[in-house]
């Protein structure tokens, strides 16, 4: 339910009759075009109830008179159509979106049954001697710079292409979205409750924010846990990638057992080395070449493609 909403649910358990001079209002809003004027609902409401609607931003300026500030909100409050909830009951997130299916779960498990290659030679030799099937006519053609440079190519083009079909920006948004309408309905019950204390409001009243706040703080927490949901749809395309990137690094790393790392290379940032080496005594040379390039490939690839999985 939205903040109007939830302030009309607010005032009408404070005052019963209150309902009757909604309904009076929005009679004469439907009458009037829209707009409502002090004089033509006097017999209907309290000055009271009227500034308290004032007060509350229920009724904001309008060209001639005063107009509901969200009259969807408002109908939905009177007619009873409200779920009762808080500021992010409105922001529905449909989770089977994020569930993943019976592939995805296959690829999350074959990337963990590829990952001991990198500490078991028995699992490094099977995977890079197969991938050397394919990649080999490319090693043989190419110096190892420009082998690493087309691996990096290639992981650049599938992986942003995965995270386009796999990930969706508007669920991640939805997520992000209900978080934030969480935290602006506290901090605005916050700030109520202070006025409210500043102005010596009824111990009811204050009690009344109390429990809001507390409400809100609990949607809190319940929204957190549902961004599990957030987490599945970020992690869904990686599983994809670790199972086609992960063999692509076991079978560069099979290449430097068969030769090739005491080949001298020059790197950017590193002058000349050995593609054995390490740099700064843990990162390997030929996997610091790879993340050059394919730091460049990615964001080449995704601005030539268009993509941009940033949350909409």
């Amino acid at each position: 339910m939205t903040r109007t909403a939830e302030k009309i649910d607010a005032l009408v358990r404070e005052d019963s009759s209150m309902a009757a001079a909604l309904e009076a209002i929005r009679e004469e809003a439907d009458r009037n075009g829209g707009e409502v004027q002090w004089a033509d609902v006097s017999d209907d409401l309290t000055s009271g109830q009227w500034g308290r609607l004032i007060e509350k931003g229920v009724l904001v300026d309008g060209d001639d008179g005063f107009e509901i500030a969200d009259r969807e909100a408002f109908d939905r409050a009177l007619d009873g159509d409200g779920d009762g909830g808080g500021a992010a009951a409105d922001i529905e997130i449909d989770e089977e979106q994020s569930s993943w299916s019976q592939w995805d779960k296959l690829a999350g498990v074959g990337a963990l049954l590829l990952m001991p290659g990198y500490w078991f030679d028995s699992i490094r030799n099977v995977v890079g001697s197969t991938l050397d099937l394919a990649l080999g006519p490319l090693d043989a053609a190419l110096p190892f710079y420009a082998v690493i440079l087309s691996v990096a190519l290639i992981t650049g083009l599938y992986s942003p292409l995965l995270q386009a079909n796999l990930m969706n920006p508007e669920i991640m948004a939805k997520y992000q979205e209900r978080m934030k309408a969480v935290q602006e309905e506290q901090k605005d019950l916050r700030q109520e409750k202070k006025e409210a204390e500043e102005r010596g409001a009824s111990e009811a009243e204050i009690e009344r924010l109390e429990n809001e706040i507390e409400r809100a703080r609990e949607e809190q927490m319940e929204a957190m846990a549902d961004n599990l949901g957030m987490f599945k749809e970020q992690f869904r395309p990686m599983v994809w990638i670790m199972l086609f990137t992960i063999p692509m690094f076991l079978w560069m790393y099979w290449k430097m057992y068969g030769g090739i790392s005491s080949e001298i290379v020059v790197i950017p940032l590193a002058g000349e080395v050995s593609w054995g080496d390490r740099l700064q005594g843990f990162i390997p040379v030929w996997l610091f070449w790879y993340f050059l390039c394919s730091m460049a490939c990615n964001q080449l690839i995704r601005k030539a493609l268009d993509i941009n999985m940033s949350p909409s």
